[in-house]
């Protein structure tokens, strides 16, 4: 079975700087906060089953993102994994809201996107799986942060922006 995505996930996995991760949760069902998971089309990677999960390559297969990195190099900006990508993408013109069938994928992407820059540069931040397959970044505070819920609505409807998501979470 030819899988290109996992070929480019492959080569872009780097050993030596892997993502944290914290594991699959044993929280409630229906997963954190008010139990509106958000989770959009492709929310399957680490189920949080917990049953021979490699903690790196859930986080690596969580930090693909691919559609949303090919809108991204159409409209001529690099999405580098930090904070300053978050804001070129709030100026990105929305245009995927004029394809019902992307918006989702797109916003399913823009919240792992999210979540792939929290767990890279703010201190103590992990991917969190729930056993229903919702994906959360857990800070260090124990909050937990539901990154896909956040990337559907700045999909949706532009607001709030991805890099006013970071910062409110980066502060606490």
């Amino acid at each position: 079975m030819n899988l290109s995505f996992l070929d480019k996930w492959r080569r872009r996995a780097d050993p030596d700087h892997p993502l944290p991760f914290a594991g699959p949760a044993a929280g409630p069902e229906g997963g954190p906060g008010s139990g509106a998971s958000g989770a959009g089309p492709g929310t399957g990677p680490g189920s949080g089953s917990g049953s021979g999960e490699d903690p790196g390559s859930v986080t690596e297969l969580l930090s693909e993102c691919e559609l949303l990195r090919a809108q991204a190099a159409e409209a001529g900006v690099e999405l580098d994994d930090t904070p300053r990508s978050l804001e070129a993408l709030d100026q990105l013109q929305p245009v995927w809201r004029d394809d019902p069938e992307v918006l989702p994928w797109l916003g399913n992407d823009a919240g792992l996107y999210l979540g792939t820059v929290l767990v890279r540069t703010v201190r103590g931040a992990v991917w969190q799986v729930w056993p229903d397959g919702l994906p959360v970044v857990r800070l260090e505070s124990g909050r937990e942060v539901d990154v896909v819920r956040a990337g559907h609505e700045w999909a949706d409807d532009g607001a709030p922006e991805l890099s006013h998501v970071y910062a409110e979470v980066a502060e606490s």
